[in-house]
């Protein structure tokens, strides 16, 4: 495979993204992965790299650029907590569309994309991301995944299950049983919302599983079962969706 670190021009500044694709066979389709709040990190690298050996091309920008290059959260304590959530609260869906667009345009001049066949997919934090990236862009994304998204119901106008009647594409959503930042009643608002709108989706329950649960170095969280069945579930998505041109 080959990687790449490299700056996406955006709106709002020099975008540093992690980009990886196989080496031949292309040109690819793309996947947008939006990071989870405690930054771009080599544990999101390798996840990243886990999609592109099956044949994508994979886009892993910092979403924090505006704030800083480097960040990523390396203690989980109080303090590394209130700057996690710092930087987390100055995204928004206005960020995420100048994001999503600055991504767009990078992957509809990149050799190894074939940017006719977009899907994104989102963990925690990005959860909603992918889904105003779907809003905001119907024409370009052919599917979104949000795996233990947080705050999909909230009280703002964007709330993502009020903007999924802008949603086209296929969507899937994994819920942790156990999920402060995505209740059961929360879920049960959600599903509602995208049944009334029509979306096509598939929202799907991971019992005893806990909010992180895909994150191989989330100690005391990570769930290899469970982990597995999400990226069955991605594979599985993706695959249908993006592998052959409409």
């Amino acid at each position: 495979m080959i990687e790449h670190h490299l700056d996406i021009p955006t709106d709002d500044g020099a975008m540093n993204t992690f980009v990886v694709h196989p080496d031949e066979g292309g040109p690819h389709p793309v996947l947008l992965f939006y990071m989870d709040a405690p930054g771009k990190r080599e544990e999101l690298h390798d996840m990243v790299r886990r999609l592109a050996s099956v044949g994508y091309c994979v886009v892993l920008p910092n979403l924090y650029y505006r704030r800083t290059r480097e960040y990523w959260l390396k203690e989980r304590n109080e303090a590394g907590f209130a700057e996690m959530f710092g930087h987390m609260h100055s995204l928004s869906a206005k960020t995420v569309e100048v994001d999503t667009r600055a991504m767009l345009a990078f992957v509809d001049g990149l050799p190894a994309a074939d940017a006719t066949r977009i899907g994104a997919v989102g963990y925690c934090m990005s959860g909603p991301f992918v889904v105003w990236a779907a809003a905001a862009f119907p024409d370009r994304l052919r599917c979104i995944a949000s795996i233990y998204g947080a705050n999909m119901v909230t009280d703002k106008p964007d709330s993502p299950h009020l903007v999924v009647p802008k949603v086209r594409c296929e969507s899937y959503f994994a819920c942790a049983e156990h999920d402060q930042w995505a209740t059961p009643a929360q879920v049960a608002q959600l599903q509602a919302a995208l049944q009334a709108a029509g979306t096509p989706h598939r929202l799907e329950w991971y019992p005893g599983a806990q909010h992180g649960f895909a994150f191989p170095l989330r100690a005391g969280i990570y769930d290899k079962p469970s982990a597995e069945r999400h990226w069955a579930r991605l594979f599985s998505l993706f695959d249908r969706q993006l592998r052959q041109p409409r």
